[in-house]
């Protein structure tokens, strides 16, 4: 009981960081549309998906997945048309963090896309896994 009392706050620590990996975990089983950088890997090497890289060009010029198709989210209006001929093939959306290919997702999903994911993570689960990226343009 004394062992509880001292450490009650690392207690606490270890509870909530348990909760939220499996809140995480749970999340991740029903969306099939995040992808793991595994899992993305394995969606271009298997069956041609194309990774579209949704950042503003800087970000994009910094650093990308590999063969990867820029086209900003703030052009998804003027320039979404690039997309069609790869309606077909899976498309694997990313951002720095997830969220801003989420609202991309939305916008192809309107246009009548239906094999849309999304990287977990962004470039950022990328690059912390270890894959590589590059600066060579598209």
């Amino acid at each position: 009981m004394e062992f509880l009392q001292q450490n009650l706050l690392w207690i606490a620590l270890a509870a909530a960081s348990g909760a939220w990996l499996l809140v995480e975990t749970i999340r991740h089983q029903r969306d099939k549309t995040l992808l793991t950088p595994v899992e993305a890997t394995l969606l271009i090497n298997r069956e041609d998906a194309v990774a579209v890289d949704v950042r503003e060009l800087g970000d994009y010029e910094k650093g990308h997945l590999p063969n990867a198709r820029h086209l900003s989210l703030a052009d998804f209006e003027r320039r979404g048309k690039e997309l069609e001929k790869f309606r077909a093939r899976p498309l694997i959306l990313y951002c720095n963090s997830g969220a801003t290919a989420t609202k991309g997702i939305a916008a192809l999903k309107k246009a009548g896309f239906e094999k849309l994911y999304n990287l977990r993570g962004g470039i950022y689960e990328w690059e912390k896994a270890g894959y590589p990226v590059t600066r060579k343009k598209k």
